[in-house]
Order: C-alpha cells, then sequence, then structure tokens
C-alpha cells in the first residue's frame, strides 16, 4: 500500500504526499502499454497488438510511466484521502515531486496533494443553551392587517383620473434607445407602483403623472443583448388603476372564506396570526441558535472556497467590479459555510438520518412551489443528479430541528417559548399519512432503486496540472416558508366546498324539523 504522510498547511488546507513504488503501479503500466498499443501506429504490429518492448523502444518507458501516473493520480488521491481521514470541500492540485526512474526498479513515484479539506472543531454544548426571543404580540392591528391582505387579494381595479401614486397599478409603453438607436420596446405593460421588479427609475419616473403622459430617464437594461449597458428609456403611461377593496362584512367573509360572518373570519385570523408569530419566534431561536455555535466553536473557513463562491456569485450577476456588493456577498458566503459546517457536525454528533417520508415532504412541497408535479420534479433533480444535494439538506434540516429542540427558548418576559411544533420531526415512516407525501415517497424509492448514470471519463491531465474532483460543498440549509404558503393556498381552495357543505348540513336541519 502507499506510503502516505498528511501535513496540514492551515486549518482548511492539507497537503498529502504519496511514496508509490514500482510494484504498486505495475496494473497502471500494464493499462497504460495497452492504451499506447491502441494508440500508436507502428508498421509490423496491428494497433493494440504492440508488444511493451517495441513501445519502450519506439515510444520510451518514460512515455509510459506518465500515461500510468496520469490515469492513477483519483485512485492515489482517494486512497490518501482515506488515510489521512481528510474529507475535502473542493477541487485539489496535483504535482509529481519526484519521478521514478525508468531504469531502476527500486525507485519510487512521489505524489503531492494540495486541497481544501474541512476544519477541525469543538462542537459547542447545545443542550440547555438558553436562547431569548421577542414577546409575542397578537393585537387587532395585526388582524386588520390580515384581514387587509386577503380583501386585497379579492379587490378590484378601477381606472382613476389622477397622479399616480404608490400603490398603484398602471399600464405602461416604454422604448429603450442606446445612442439613438432603439434596442427594445413594450407595449401595455402593467406595473404596481413601488413592487420594484421593473428598470430601476421606474417608480420614480411614474410617480405624479397623469394618463397619456410621457417621460424620459436613464437606466441598466435587465435582459437581452444589451443587458448590463445604460439606455435612454420613454416612458408613456396609458392608464392609472387604484385597486377598490370590498367591504368586510359577512358576505365578503362568506366569499372569501368558510365562515358565514366577519367575526369567525377575524377569530381565525388571528389563530393565524398567532401561528404565524410563534412561527416567526422559531425562525428568530434558530437564528440566534446557529450564530451562538457558530461564534462558540471558532470555525475556520477556507479562504479559497469563499472566493470561488463570491466569484461564481458576481460573475452571475454581472458585478464583479462591484467591490461594495463583494464584500457582501464575502459575509453570506463565509455564514453559508460555517453554517453547513456547524450543521454537518451536529448530524454526526445526533446521528440523524431523514426519513423516506421527510424526504418526500420536500420534494412535494418543493415541486409546489416551483408549480411542478411530483413525479416531473423528481426526474428533474435525477437527471441533474441532485438526489445527494437533496438529501444532504433535508439531513441537516433535521438535524437543525433536533439540536434546537435541546435548547431553552424564553421570550423578553422570561416566559417559556413552545417550539415543539416548529422542530418537530419523524422518527418513523409508519408516520406518513399524507396521500401526496406517500406518492411522492414512492417516487423517491423508485429513484434510488434505479440504476445510477455512468459518469463521463474525466479528462487526462500533465502530472503537474492534473485535479481530482472532491465533494462539493453543498448549500445550506433553506427557509421552506414559500412551500407554506403554496400548503396553504391548498387549504384556501376547500373553502367554499367545505362552506357550501355547512350550508346543506343547517338547510337539511331546518328541512327535518
Amino acid at each position: 500500500m502507499p506510503k502516505t504522510t498528511a501535513e496540514k498547511l492551515t486549518p482548511t488546507r492539507a497537503k498529502l504526499s504519496v511514496e508509490v513504488s514500482l510494484d504498486e503501479l505495475e496494473p497502471y503500466l500494464k493499462q497504460a502499454y495497452k492504451t499506447i498499443s491502441e494508440q500508436v501506429s507502428i508498421p509490423g504490429f496491428r494497433k493494440g497488438k504492440v508488444p511493451a518492448p517495441i513501445i519502450d523502444q519506439r515510444v520510451g518507458r518514460e512515455a509510459v510511466i506518465q500515461e500510468a501516473v496520469n490515469s492513477s493520480l483519483d485512485d492515489f488521491y482517494q486512497a490518501a484521502l482515506a488515510e489521512a481521514d481528510e474529507r475535502p470541500m473542493g477541487r485539489p492540485t496535483a504535482d509529481v515531486a519526484q519521478w521514478p526512474d525508468a531504469k531502476d526498479p527500486k525507485s519510487t513515484l512521489v505524489l503531492s496533494f494540495e486541497v481544501e479539506v474541512r476544519p477541525e472543531f469543538t462542537l459547542p454544548k447545545y443542550d440547555g443553551l438558553k436562547l431569548t426571543v421577542d414577546n409575542v404580540e397578537i393585537d387587532e392591528a395585526a388582524v386588520d392587517a390580515e384581514l387587509t391582505k386577503l380583501r386585497e387579494r379579492f379587490g378590484t381595479l378601477v381606472t382613476v383620473d389622477r397622479p399616480a401614486k404608490t400603490g398603484d397599478f398602471v399600464e405602461l409603453d416604454l422604448t429603450a434607445t442606446i445612442d439613438g438607436t432603439e434596442v427594445d420596446q413594450a407595449s401595455g405593460v402593467s406595473y404596481e407602483i413601488g413592487a420594484g421588479n421593473l428598470l430601476t427609475g421606474t417608480d420614480e419616473a411614474v410617480e405624479t403623472l397623469t394618463a397619456g403622459e410621457t417621460t424620459n430617464f436613464t437606466s441598466q437594461l435587465l435582459g437581452g443583448e444589451y443587458e448590463g449597458q445604460d439606455a435612454e428609456v420613454e416612458l408613456t403611461l396609458t392608464a392609472v388603476k387604484e385597486r377598490e377593496l370590498p367591504e368586510a362584512d359577512d358576505e365578503f367573509a362568506q366569499l372569501a372564506s368558510e365562515f358565514d360572518t366577519i367575526a369567525e373570519l377575524r377569530e381565525s385570523l388571528k389563530e393565524q396570526v398567532s401561528k404565524a408569530s410563534v412561527f416567526a419566534q422559531g425562525q428568530q431561536a434558530r437564528d440566534l441558535f446557529t450564530s451562538t455555535l457558530i461564534e462558540q466553536a471558532g470555525i475556520p473557513v477556507s479562504e479559497e472556497l469563499v472566493e470561488e463562491e463570491v466569484h461564481r456569485h458576481l460573475e452571475g450577476e454581472g458585478r464583479l467590479e462591484d467591490d461594495e456588493h463583494r464584500a457582501e456577498v464575502r459575509k453570506s458566503s463565509e455564514e453559508q459555510i460555517q453554517l453547513q459546517l456547524l450543521l454537518d457536525a451536529i448530524v454526526e454528533a445526533e446521528g440523524v438520518t431523514p426519513t423516506q417520508n421527510e424526504l418526500s415532504q420536500y420534494i412535494f412541497q418543493s415541486a409546489q412551489q416551483y408549480g411542478m408535479e411530483p413525479t416531473q420534479f423528481l426526474q428533474a433533480i435525477s437527471q441533474g443528479n441532485q438526489m445527494g444535494v437533496i438529501l444532504g439538506e433535508v439531513t441537516r434540516n433535521k438535524a437543525l430541528a433536533v439540536a434546537l429542540a435541546k435548547a431553552v427558548v424564553v421570550d423578553q418576559d422570561g416566559n417559556t417559548v413552545d417550539l415543539s411544533e416548529f422542530t418537530a420531526v419523524d422518527t418513523d415512516d409508519e408516520n406518513a399519512n399524507d396521500e401526496n407525501a406517500d406518492d411522492a415517497a414512492g417516487e423517491v424509492a423508485a429513484a434510488e432503486k434505479a440504476p445510477a448514470k455512468k459518469k463521463p471519463a474525466a479528462k487526462k491531465a500533465a502530472p503537474k496540472k492534473a485535479a481530482a474532483d472532491a465533494e462539493a460543498v453543498e448549500p445550506a440549509a433553506a427557509d421552506d416558508e414559500d412551500a407554506k404558503k403554496a400548503a396553504r393556498s391548498a387549504a384556501a381552495k376547500k373553502a367554499a366546498a367545505t362552506r357550501a357543505a355547512k350550508k346543506a348540513a343547517a338547510e337539511a336541519e331546518e328541512a327535518g324539523k
């Protein structure tokens, strides 16, 4: 077995030196002769049938050794990682520190690998960790705000003859020009002033305009051939509309919910606000929990990984020269990497394994979020080889819930906050009772049993530039609020049917009297 020597260059970077004898390299030398034999053309010999001595004579023993080293790099790298008990977090660099002497059977090959690795740190004690979160405040103003949101969903747009203001809906005609040449145009664009999802400067340009008026402003184009370039935008406002809300009465309650009276609807909204407040406390406790542990653990962060993530992010946004934004992205990237390392440590400490139902629920909720059927979503992530990423995310989310449940959470007044619903996890697949989740569970199982696709062979590299793939840094745990909204929306669709059933029952009871 090759001899491996490990050296920590930094808390997040390791150097692995591997000494390989010619006997240990022999299997790769045999394959190298075969490979070269199939590639070279030598008179008197068919391709693939050229003897080794002829290859040594015509091509050179050194070329055979180089081919063997190239093909063996990943195997020796993986063996060195296992022997050194290091877990990579990036792509390694490989170098040949010493080539074997082709004429000396006792000479050795010395390989040198450098790679970013998971740093060592002590996971702080979190059992009994005290966290203080904000008080839950449920007042009539909060209920009114929720009622207003519901009324807005049933509001109608009415054209008005006055200057536009924030919150109005307007119709716009837009024309963009660069150096006097029209590069883009759009007509009849509907936009809510203040939404901020059109060109930068649109809100300021539209406010105070009335229907029929035109103005100009300069803005950076967001897409197309001229994306990122400054353009002169001519904006014409063709209509101003305001949202007219229905009256908050019993009739509205019957229209928008399963309740017959506005009082019943307000009571239901009060319960929703209370649950949302507890959920907000849970999110606050979660953030305090992770930030406290990260600070106590002093988790080192790989500068190389952070820089790679920052560059990828800024390049995707076309903002590589934005130093202020770079600082923000750098801080966020560091925190994300630290969070992942913390959660991975908790996974190991708690021995967390997600149940089939938890995987199914995640896939089902994610499919809802993207407007896809669970089967379609599962096929998409399978084709993209993202099942491992999904598994990692579900596992870390569960580990965080398990650990947070062991903390002591109180509000500003010292009252204990019950986060049992927020931190609930499955312990047995038999707990699954959702029909859709059961369907998704079957799809996950099918995907796991399906034969894995073969990875394409890596391109060969010169010894001094060769690199082997390493375990990639997976995304940290994501917020599932969008999925919850999707679930609430699905439940809302049942409201009319529920209300109709209640009325039918009441009518039947009345008829029976």
